[in-house]
């Protein structure tokens, strides 16, 4: 049954239904269904699909933003379940995250962010098309000593590269950890950069995270 309607959910998603993804979101729950397994077998298939049929030209942009509302609701069923099954740690850390200048890519930084506040981390998204000002500003007003950037367009890349030197330039580098991922970011990419860490994944990411503000 559980399998069933995490199948369920990623068809939800892919064909952009978000009442239908809340409906069975709540229903997985109410069943007994982890939350985790809701997110890694049910939505992240979902928006995995969704971005491939974009990138084939078959979804266009008003489909990328109705899937990422229902992942969205779907998140905010979930995000108190995983609360409630964290052991918290009160030292995780603060975090600015967005995606950087040039690219208004959206669902995967949103849902590490969502993540990342599930395990304890005081979260700030900027959202995307961030300008490397921006990320500099809200790391001071927020004293985060982590900041995720995300990238994923290969035209878009370089503009990390840009934030680190901007951290070095505003003399706050040492002071915040600096991950990046993105689809055609590599761990090689990370470090030419100059960033902390590479993360493929938003578990990877939750993971690398905690290590990073260890």
């Amino acid at each position: 049954m559980t399998e069933d309607i995490l199948t369920e959910i990623t068809r939800s998603l892919v064909a952009c239904e978000p009442d239908r993804t809340a409906e069975l979101t709540e229903k997985a729950l109410e069943e007994g269904t982890e939350p985790l397994a809701v997110i890694n077998q049910g939505l992240v298939p979902g928006m995995e699909a969704v971005g491939e049929k974009f990138q084939a030209g078959e979804y266009f942009l008003p489909q990328m933003v109705i899937a990422a509302n229902a992942m969205q609701q779907a998140m905010d069923l979930l995000e108190p379940e995983l609360h409630a099954r964290q052991q918290v740690s009160e030292s995780a850390g603060t975090m600015v995250i967005g995606t950087v200048k040039g690219d208004i890519h959206e669902i995967g930084k949103s849902l590490v962010a969502t993540m990342m506040s599930a395990n304890g981390f005081r979260v700030y998204d900027v959202g995307v098309d961030v300008s490397a000002e921006a990320f500099i500003d809200k790391v001071k007003e927020t004293d985060a000593n982590l900041l995720g950037l995300s990238a994923l367009l290969t035209t878009t890349m370089t503009a990390q590269r840009e934030v680190v030197q901007a951290l070095e330039e505003a003399g706050i580098r040492d002071r915040v950890k600096v991950m990046v991922g993105g689809a055609p970011v590599t761990q090689e990419w990370a470090e030419s950069i100059g960033a902390d860490g590479y993360a493929e994944d938003v578990i990877g990411a939750v993971a690398l995270g905690k290590r990073l503000a260890s």
